[in-house]
């Protein structure tokens, strides 16, 4: 399909050329077609495939700690693809080919081969998949698989889970890499090697990767939430996890890992989830023993990971409760790995030539085995359960040309005492099975946790993993919607604020503002937590809306910081309820109001300063000057104590000059002073100059 996209693209170009109608349009939609191109081979350079679930849930997930300098090569391709989207508009200069005559036609003409383009191109292939993985589809049918467990281990056995960053077991494949993971392979010669298992939708990247294998369930985000992941109080509160039913079985659960924990919310979910123990990049930075020569772009490298990841389990050994001890590699992270200072002298020689990502396979393959052999050499080895596994497959990466060529698998090795060694071949076994397996280890009579059921069951039922592989996936979106309902939980018709400020919503407590709507039927169709006043505006008119946010975003009268909520149906109802009524409980499917004409526009929150700032005690002039201004009057605010405590407010109301005064006082000092305008989505603030001003104090 490549050569025809490029075809069309071609076609556009001379239709652009050869007629001077509506010029500017047609380089304009051939400059934004080129835009979202060149924006789609960015994201499938960083997920390997496309713009699909793990695009989302990174948009919305705390970037903090993502090595952007591994990608310098993939962002300068970019911005000259950029550039080169931009030329459109220098053609539009050309005269030579010019024609003025059937110009409507041309443009008739130039607007289906650019329909045509977006067709064939992989943005309308990934929109479509998108769609039918997010759509909301009833899932009352396959609810009974999903499973927990309850019964008591009859023997408990101590666990260490490693994870290794990207390493498929395709790695270890002798005809391909010969002497590349020497190590691993002997490993796996003596354990319980798991064969074809492959990382179905919702489990193609790190953090979704340990729930998949943990829980049981593919990662998803809440309905709505693909940009706000930080907003939510808790990582899938209605999920029972590995972790969940460990220390229900009187374990404790540690995490070491080299990386920030913040990232794509990865200690956010361990914390949710009964790891009494998060210890990541920032563990390791108040240690203040590992020297800057063992850092690489994401974190901690793997031999100092790995060296105090068994000291840890020399420790927690010692003790006399049973543990679970998880730790998560990260050298050979795409695109091209790193290496720590202990493996600076490796080298794999290989046909594909010098490529990094080799060394840093062949030195993670040396340290990983160091450590399963200590384990297994210590006095405590012997009541360990030892798990070697990838987190998903690779990404693009510096090999992806040698990878293509391959049957893709993930690596799941178990190693202990009574494990026999050999290969478990199996057929429609995805990573979501990982954690279930490792139960039934531990306990026979344990098979399934989540959607995960045990591969050593030969009488395994089917559930997610067979759908994921089975049709094309035609089933498997109704699992994918069962987990987004883990996010809330039931039930979802009643709104709280709660003493923290956050809206309860089921069993989930959300950072507001907040816009949920609602079916018919009451069933909650989607949470919104990004540009609410927009989607307010935009939302289904047979919908029921409840938008929880500041007052000041429903009232120009209003001068406080209490939370009200709007609640408006399809009948031409409507109703605020105000912060006393929120903080007893209010029913979202109660009579409203009635009311006449359009449904009313809300305002939201726009920062003006772009982070807080320390102010001292004392009077304060703020003078902005403003170049663009709503047409309606509109609020001003300070605000401090991340955006909760209002300072000072004012109702301004737009003049020629584009002055705005704001005075105020502080009887304290405040860290993180910032000053916000309520507008409404289509409404415009430019603020030209910014000055905080102290006043002069009174004298005596």
């Amino acid at each position: 399909m490549l050569w025809i996209l490029l075809l069309t693209l071609f076609v556009l170009a001379w239709l652009l050329l050869v007629s001077s109608k509506w010029l500017w349009w047609k380089a304009g939609l051939l400059s934004v077609l080129l835009v979202a191109l060149s924006s789609w081979w960015l994201i499938d350079q960083l997920s390997g495939d496309g713009l699909n679930a793990a695009t989302l849930y990174h948009l919305g997930a705390d970037m903090e700690g993502a090595g952007v300098s591994d990608f310098k090569r993939v962002i300068a391709g970019y911005i000259a693809l950029l550039l080169v989207s931009l030329l459109p508009f220098a053609l539009v200069r050309i005269k030579r080919w010019q024609r003025p005559r059937n110009g409507r036609k041309l443009f008739v003409g130039f607007a289906g081969v650019w329909l045509l383009a977006i067709f064939i191109s992989p943005l309308f292939a990934d929109g479509q998949r998108l769609y039918y993985q997010l759509r909301p589809v009833d899932f009352a049918g396959i609810a009974p698989e999903y499973q927990v467990p309850t019964q008591p281990l009859q023997r408990p056995r101590n666990i260490v889970w490693i994870y290794g960053e990207s390493l498929e077991r395709t790695y270890l494949d002798e005809k391909v890499f010969p002497g590349l993971m020497p190590n691993l392979t002997k490993l796996a010669a003596r354990s319980l090697d798991v064969r074809g298992l492959d990382s179905p939708e919702g489990s193609g990247w790190t953090i979704a990767g340990l729930v998949a294998s943990m829980c049981g369930v593919p990662l998803t985000t809440a309905q709505g939430d693909e940009n706000s992941m930080d907003r939510m109080g808790s990582f899938l509160p209605k999920a029972v996890c590995l972790g969940d039913y460990l220390k229900q079985q009187g374990y404790t659960n540690h995490y070491l890992g080299g990386a920030n924990g913040q990232f794509a919310g990865k200690g956010q979910f361990l914390a949710s989830h009964g790891f009494d123990e998060v210890h990541d990049l920032a563990w390791f930075k108040q240690q203040k023993k590992v020297g800057r020569i063992h850092y690489s772009a994401w974190g901690v490298h793997d031999d100092v990971l790995l060296d105090t990841a068994y000291r840890r389990f020399e420790q927690l050994s010692r003790g006399k409760e049973p543990f679970m001890l998880t730790t998560l590699t990260m050298d050979t992270h795409h695109p091209a790995g790193h290496l720590p200072v202990s493996c600076r002298n490796e080298r794999y020689e290989s046909e594909h030539g010098n490529i990094g990502l080799l060394n840093a396979l062949k030195c993670t393959d040396r340290l990983i085995s160091q450590l399963v052999a200590r384990i297994q050499a210590s006095p405590y080895g012997k009541d360990t359960l030892i798990v070697v596994s990838s987190d998903h497959l690779a990404m693009p990466n510096d090999l992806s040309h040698v990878l293509a060529r391959q049957e893709r698998e993930n690596l799941l090795l178990f190693v202990g005492n009574g494990i026999e060694p050999r290969q478990l071949q199996v057929d429609d076994a995805t990573t979501l099975d990982s954690g279930a397996t490792l139960l039934s280890l531990l306990d026979p009579a344990i098979q399934r946790i989540g959607f995960g059921r045990s591969l050593l069951d030969p009488q395994r039922p089917a559930s997610a993993s067979v759908a994921a592989r089975k049709d094309n996936g035609r089933e498997y979106p109704k699992y994918l919607a069962f987990a987004r309902s883990l996010w809330l939980g039931e039930p979802t018709r009643e709104l709280r604020i709660d003493e923290g400020n956050h809206v309860i919503v089921g069993v989930q407590h959300v950072q507001p503002p907040v816009l949920l709507e609602y079916d018919k039927d009451w069933a909650l169709k989607t949470v919104y937590l990004e540009n609410t006043s927009r989607q307010f505006d935009e939302a289904d008119k047979d919908s029921t809306l409840a938008y929880v946010d500041r007052c000041t975003a429903f009232e120009d009268g209003s001068a406080d910081g209490d939370w009200c909520a709007l609640l408006v149906n399809r009948e031409n109802g409507i109703k605020l309820y105000r912060d006393d009524e929120l903080r007893g409980g209010v029913q979202v499917d109660a009579a409203l109001d009635a009311f006449d004409g359009p449904r009313p526009s809300v305002r939201q929150a726009h920062m003006i300063t772009d982070k807080g700032r320390r102010t001292r005690a004392g009077q304060y002039m703020l003078e902005l000057v403003a170049s663009t201004q709503p047409q309606r009057g509109f609020w001003i605010e300070a605000v401090s104590s991340q955006r909760q405590v209002v300072l000072a407010q004012q109702w301004v109301q737009p003049d020629a000059s584009g002055r705005i005064n704001l005075s105020f006082g502080l009887d304290h000092e405040v860290d993180d002073l910032e000053i916000r305008a309520w507008l409404n989505h289509a409404e415009k603030l430019a603020v030209d100059t910014f000055a905080l001003v102290p006043s002069r104090r009174p004298r005596g």
